[in-house]
């Protein structure tokens, strides 16, 4: 039984024992920070690594986080300069740079982060109009950042942007708004649709003056094809008169040489020469040629009809 109660009381001494040294040791995780007290007084800064500490002197009084944080504030009430209530929430990226600041500094730091963000929310937009508030959420948090960077400083925290959320204007003012930009788009649509029958007006006239134009090309070149045809035309038929006039001489002349060669006098040429005057004058020809031995002839028969005439009287 003795050596029951010695095994263990041995046992319940060696786990108090590896609590106690387990006590005396912490192991400090990547972007966190411990602060250590002593005797209730602020005794160091804990960094990434293994630490020890002194067992019922010395504690760890916060374990705090390095790493940037997002705190999401609910809708804060803020009045314009015009006059018009609206909500607005917001959204603070900060990080802490001191955890003994940040321990020591202020009691609750998330909720001294809200409530100077609304109070510095506040005095911007109270001297904005609802309109420039609007429009202007980059002004705004770029101001407010700046704000509470200053004011949070001594805290030990840095406040790296802060966003706009939300802006929430009256139901009233959101009503108009919303009709505002459906006659916005409605313009737009107006504009657009005019702008559409514009352009299609003007592409149905260049398409009729295209048609008219090549219409008028096409009968330019109709009329040309018909004069150059008409032309030929009349050249051809010039051509084959004036040929067959040539052919009959080139017949006639011909034929004289071969009554010449034949030993004809004359009086039977020129019997010839006049006969194939007769059938030249009978052809569709303007112009005549006429043999200087027809010529001669003539005279000769006028000068008989003239000698015969005086004889008579």
């Amino acid at each position: 039984m003795a050596g029951i109660v010695g095994m263990v009381f041995l046992i319940v001494l060696i786990v108090i024992i590896l609590l106690i040294v387990s006590s005396l040791i912490r192991i400090v995780p990547q972007a966190h920070a411990y602060i250590l007290e002593r005797l209730g007084a602020y005794q160091a800064t804990w960094e990434t690594g293994i630490h020890f500490k002194i067992p019922f002197i010395e504690k760890v009084a916060r374990k705090v986080n390095l790493k940037e944080q997002v705190v999401d504030f609910p809708p804060q009430p803020v009045i314009t300069k015009d006059n018009v209530t609206m909500q607005i929430d917001t959204v603070v990226f900060f990080q802490i740079t001191d955890p003994k600041l940040y321990t020591y500094g202020v009691e609750n730091p998330i909720m001294a982060i809200e409530n100077l963000s609304a109070t510095t929310l506040r005095n911007i937009i109270g001297e904005m109009e609802l309109d420039e508030t609007l429009t202007s959420r980059e002004t705004i948090n770029t101001q407010m950042r700046a704000s509470l960077d200053v004011a949070t400083d001594p805290w030990g925290i840095k406040v790296n942007r802060v966003e706009l959320k939300n802006i929430i204007p009256p139901e009233a003012i959101r009503d108009a708004m919303e009709k505002q930009m459906k006659a916005e788009r409605e313009r737009r649509e107006a504009i657009l649709r005019a702008e559409g029958e514009k352009r299609s007006t003007i592409l149905v006239a260049e398409g009729h003056k295209e048609s008219a134009i090549l219409d008028a090309e096409a009968d330019k070149q109709a009329a040309i094809l018909k004069a150059e045809a008409e032309k030929e035309k009349m050249i051809k038929e010039a051509e084959g008169q004036a040929e067959a006039v040539l052919k009959v001489q080139k017949a006639t002349a011909e034929g004289l040489r071969m009554i010449r060669e034949a030993g004809a006098d004359e009086a039977v040429l020129t019997l010839k020469s006049l006969e194939a005057l007769e059938k030249v004058a009978d052809g569709k020809s303007t112009k005549i040629i006429i043999p200087s031995e027809i010529q001669g002839l003539a005279g000769l028969a006028t000068s008989l009809k003239e000698i015969v005439t005086e004889d008579k009287n």
